[in-house]
């Protein structure tokens, strides 16, 4: 059992550093910017909470720790914390292909690696592209999908290139994963997220839902176009079509608790981890602050400052990254609620990438 680190509590305890909650403030009022950012520093034992904007429009209310949020493709280093603490138990090998763990997929899929899943080298195809997926949610945005068919929308499809020769983000690679885990343990995904991440670190406010509503408190999560006005959009999707994926409601004071054992290789043997932390050039999605490479579901984020190791996610409403030093000692938990890609907002990105960077050399700061 993993004991739980120190996270970030509910004291509303602000930061200190007038440029550090300047820049979030100029990220509210920038054009297509969030309406709510909150970031949670934490270091030498200290929480240093920074906040901007209002967790809903119309309020007053601040973001607070407490607040239940989206994670976005977060939740992929989730499914990276059980599959490689599988991996540990003897139950998954990095080298077990699609074939071997999951042969009612298709044959053309069957050479891809639980190694080249964790590390998007898979050539799955994303069925988030699929236009029969696009339409349905088109049609109805709280469609109930059966999480674990997901992967039916692109079954058609060969590899996108030859397993492990090229680095593609594909949000089918963590459904397949999820489907390994449950493969060799008979157990179900969510059941497998409570033995072995949130009961171990006590995250008693993570879960895997199917519908599309959020748990009160939670930040409010808006689709920002002008000159539209902002449009409340968190609830307009379930999270049955992203499950493993993207699907997990969280906080920021559990996302907190969760890098920083994860980063910090508190929940897998040192083996394991040596493989986790092999690195190929590869940017998250939305890319982190830095220069970015992929690991086993895990990001490396190298800034002008130093080192750290993470993840981010986009989901409708909601961008987040969150990281960690490698020896999981000092974190930071970075949300915004507006969608904000190198697709829709380039420009936003950029801005958002550099004052991320900002946050993370003043966490490495000694």
């Amino acid at each position: 059992m993993v004991s739980a680190p120190a996270a970030a509590g509910d004291s509303g305890a602000t930061g200190h550093n007038d440029a550090l909650r300047e820049s979030i403030e100029e990220l509210v009022r920038a054009p297509g910017g969030p309406p709510g950012v909150i970031a949670v520093l934490q270091r030498r034992g200290k929480t240093e909470l920074y906040r901007a904007g209002v967790s809903e429009l119309g309020t007053d209310r601040r973001p607070q720790p407490t607040d239940h949020m989206r994670i976005a493709s977060t939740a992929k280093a989730f499914s990276g914390a059980v599959a490689l603490q599988l991996v540990d138990r003897g139950l998954l090998g990095l080298d077990d292909t699609i074939g071997e763990r999951l042969p009612a997929l298709p044959a053309a899929w069957h050479a891809v690696t639980l190694r080249q899943l964790l590390n998007h080298t898979s050539g799955l195809p994303d069925y988030t592209s699929s236009p029969e997926l696009l339409a349905i949610l088109t049609a109805d945005p709280h469609h109930l999908f059966d999480s674990r068919r997901l992967l039916d929308f692109v079954a058609d499809e060969p590899l996108g290139f030859p397993p492990g020769s090229q680095y593609r983000y594909s949000n089918s690679d963590n459904i397949a994963v999820a489907l390994m885990a449950e493969a060799v343990t008979g157990r179900r995904y969510e059941e497998l997220l409570r033995r072995t991440v949130y009961r171990p670190l006590g995250l008693r406010n993570t879960s895997l839902p199917q519908g599309f509503r959020l748990p009160k408190p939670y930040l409010h999560g808006y689709a920002v176009d002008p000159p539209n006005p902002p449009e409340d959009i968190s609830t307009a999707l379930g999270a049955s079509g992203v499950w493993a994926s993207g699907g997990i409601v969280s906080t920021p004071r559990d996302l907190t608790r969760f890098i920083r054992a994860y980063a910090g290789g508190d929940l897998i043997s040192k083996p394991t981890r040596h493989q986790q932390l092999q690195w190929r050039a590869g940017a998250s999605e939305p890319a982190g602050p830095g220069v970015n490479a992929t690991g086993l579901a895990i990001f490396r984020y190298t800034t002008r400052c130093g080192v750290v190791y993470g993840h981010t996610g986009n989901f409708p409403g909601y961008t987040q990254l969150m990281a960690a030093t490698p020896d999981g000692e000092r974190s930071l938990t970075f949300s915004i609620t507006t969608h904000v890609n190198k697709d829709n907002k380039p420009e936003l990105l950029a801005e958002l990438r550099s004052v991320q960077e900002d946050f993370i050399c003043a966490l490495l700061r000694r």
